[in-house]
């Protein structure tokens, strides 16, 4: 398998999974502070929410890639 191949299953999963959760959340550390034996942190939750047109795009780029990469072999 080539490098065109991987990224076109990897561009038709990426879009599928997008289409069938729509977001993904993730957790990130903001700030810290750490007053003599007192260590506090902030953990903020941001969810991104992917557009249909996104993973329908991913979908089709990886079909399109799929069949030229099948061509030029």
């Amino acid at each position: 398998m080539d490098a065109i191949r991987i990224a076109a299953i990897a561009l038709i999963i990426a879009g599928s999974l997008g289409l069938a959760y729509g977001s993904f959340s993730f957790t990130k550390d903001t700030h810290e502070a750490k007053v003599g034996p007192i260590e506090l942190s902030i953990k903020d939750k941001q969810t991104v929410n992917v557009p249909v047109w996104v993973g329908i795009g991913a979908i089709v780029l990886g079909g399109v890639l799929l069949l030229v990469g099948s061509k030029r072999a």
